[in-house]
């Protein structure tokens, strides 16, 4: 039974923050790597950051020098600090993490429900 549940998301202006919060739980072993994708309507879903176990961030150029990530490993958690926001970042964002859940060998992979993140002009 884990799970990942994000919060944070809304409605802001161009130029605010917003600031996304997600939560693994549930029988986990061990988490290799969290990050953010987002989905537009109409649109793939998308890469927005990464940050593995050790601490390595990654983002996708179009958010380089706006957002944020980071996590605290032993809560199971990941946050995505989001400034100078603009109305093309408004998408729905979705929580993610490799991990290896209790009694299990692999990584598995698991998914957020998504919040909403509506940025206004």
């Amino acid at each position: 039974q884990v799970q990942l549940v994000e919060s944070g998301g809304g409605l802001v202006q161009a130029g605010g923050s917003l600031r996304l919060s997600c939560a693994a739980s549930g029988s986990i072993s061990s988490i290799n790597a969290m990050g953010w994708y987002r989905q537009a309507p109409g649109k793939q879903r998308e890469l927005v950051a990464t940050i593995t176990s050790g601490g390595r961030s990654n983002y996708a150029d179009s958010v380089k020098g706006r957002f944020t990530i980071s996590r605290d490993g032993a809560k199971g958690m990941v946050y995505l600090q989001m400034n100078s926001l603009k109305p093309e970042d408004t998408a729905v964002y979705y929580c993610y993490s490799k991990l290896i859940p209790v009694g299990a060998r692999i990584v598995n992979d698991y998914w957020g429900q998504g919040t909403q993140v509506t940025v206004s002009s």
